[in-house]
């Protein structure tokens, strides 16, 4: 079953964020599970933003996790968006093509 994290956070500064992300991307080519990653803007609250991150499955997403370079990665990350990030842990019932 798929699996994916809703990690909601606020920053004043997307852009270093981003550049974060993707230099993440490079770093973990031949080691990370996450298959896809999706960062949206809230319309209503500048500033807050969701990333979606899907794995093949929960123990996938555990086993990337548990990585030390993720844990330093999510470290880094921590210092953009301080004490406002949540995580969702969802597992994925259904997808339908609307």
């Amino acid at each position: 079953m798929r699996f994916i994290q809703f990690i909601e956070f606020e920053t004043d500064d997307i852009g270093t964020f981003s550049a974060e992300i993707e230099r993440w991307k490079e770093e973990s080519t031949e080691w990370r599970t996450a298959t896809r990653a999706t960062l949206c803007a809230d319309r209503d609250k500048p500033g807050s933003y969701v990333h979606i991150v899907e794995f093949p499955s929960y123990e996938a997403a555990m086993a990337n996790s548990n990585d030390p370079r993720t844990t330093e990665f999510a470290a880094r990350m921590a210092t953009m968006t301080g004490e406002s990030r949540k995580f969702r842990n969802l597992d994925e019932l259904n997808v339908s093509e609307l």
